[in-house]
């Protein structure tokens, strides 16, 4: 069954839950580079980065590339369609 949920409702829900886990989380909303992940979360001198994807949804080449230079430099960068899970392209 194919989520109804928008991205927005689907961050909301995942930063509701890192912040229940002790997460702080920050919504990136506009940097002065596009293509970062929409959330960035740090607890316990450990910091992730989540880009959300609706089921179904593509991410764009410029995302591909600051996910790997985020991942080149060792930075935790997951691709979720909801909490804990994984986006399959």
């Amino acid at each position: 069954m194919v989520s109804t949920k928008t991205e927005q409702q689907i961050q909301t829900k995942i930063i509701n839950k890192l912040r229940q886990e002790g997460w702080l989380c920050l919504k990136i909303i506009k940097l002065s580079a596009s293509g970062y992940p929409d959330i960035l979360a740090h607890r316990n001198g450990e910091t992730m980065y989540i880009e959300v994807k609706k089921i179904g949804g593509i991410l764009s080449e410029l995302q591909k590339v600051r996910i790997k230079e985020l991942r080149e430099k060792n930075i935790n960068v997951k691709i979720w369609t909801d909490y804990g899970q994984d986006f399959i392209t």
